[in-house]
């Protein structure tokens, strides 16, 4: 028997039915404040596991709502913005001295693509380089900007690996700020546990961010994924897309008028239509 079970020396007999009885009850007690504990930790990264074959799948799902599947898709820069739209999931790269209420997700992107082998210009290290969307336009056929097209055509899994990073750390930021974090954690498990949930979970946190960031607000009202399962009552697809097109609606609602966000709507709720679609 460990040392730890076993009392000091009082000149009393340790029987053996005592010892077994006082071992079973430290072992019902090490079981109960288990079983106490909330699983899975509220501060532990969530896990969404896809063969490899769904994780392609997925990728290149998640390419073809952003910029067409193309490779030409690859890099972009939308009219009325104010950066650069980068790679299979349009990561935000703003240029020097510019920066806006949408959180920038290009530079740790290809910080993610050189940790893990790829061979990242030096340039992308820094700032956008180019200042606005004329110029990025204008610099098309630039040999920077086709090295980096051939970058980022030939990473697509990587790309989809940062994806599914950034949804891994998204639940305890969003049980940190949920109205009721129990609820949406179940949401989110349950959604994670199917391919097709899992699915809604990673386009959505890539297309809209986690909901979190205090700055991706309109009217004090956010429109990320915390939002979207706060607005559920069942984790199922059907119940994703639905609470996504009335959070969508609601962003429109509120953004300002030069923005002119009424424009992307309809491809919004089309993108939303899309997860009912089997993986």
């Amino acid at each position: 028997m460990s040392q730890f079970l076993r009392p000091r020396h009082s000149g009393v007999a340790w029987h053996p039915h005592l010892r077994m009885k006082t071992a079973l009850l430290l072992l019902l007690s090490l079981l109960f404040s288990c079983a106490a504990a909330p699983w899975p930790p509220a501060s532990a990264p969530a896990v969404v596991r896809l063969t490899p074959a769904q994780l392609e799948k997925a990728g290149r799902r998640v390419w073809q709502n952003e910029c067409g599947g193309t490779v030409a898709g690859l890099t972009s820069w939308n009219s009325g913005e104010q950066f650069a739209s980068l790679g299979i999931g349009h990561f935000i790269w703003y240029p020097a001295g510019r920066r806006g209420p949408f959180e920038e997700s290009f530079p740790p992107l290809a910080a993610f693509l050189e940790a893990r082998g790829a061979a990242m210009p030096a340039w992308t290290r820094g700032p956008c380089p180019w200042p606005d969307k004329a110029a990025f336009d204008a610099a098309r056929e630039d040999p920077r900007l086709r090295e980096l097209r051939r970058i980022l055509s030939s990473t697509i899994a990587l790309q989809t690996d940062f994806i599914l990073a950034r949804l891994s750390r998204a639940l305890p930021k969003m049980q940190a700020q949920a109205r009721a974090p129990a609820q949406v954690a179940a949401i989110f498990h349950g959604l994670a546990a199917t391919p097709e949930g899992a699915f809604c979970l990673m386009d959505y946190v890539n297309f809209k961010g986690e909901g979190t960031a205090p700055a991706e607000r309109y009217q004090g009202r956010g429109w990320g994924l915390l939002q979207v399962l706060e607005g559920m009552t069942a984790p199922t697809p059907a119940a994703f897309a639905a609470s996504a097109r009335r959070v969508l609606s609601e962003r429109v609602r509120n953004s300002p008028p030069a923005r002119n966000e009424q424009r992307w709507l309809a491809g919004w709720h089309n993108r939303c239509d899309g997860y009912l679609r089997p993986l």
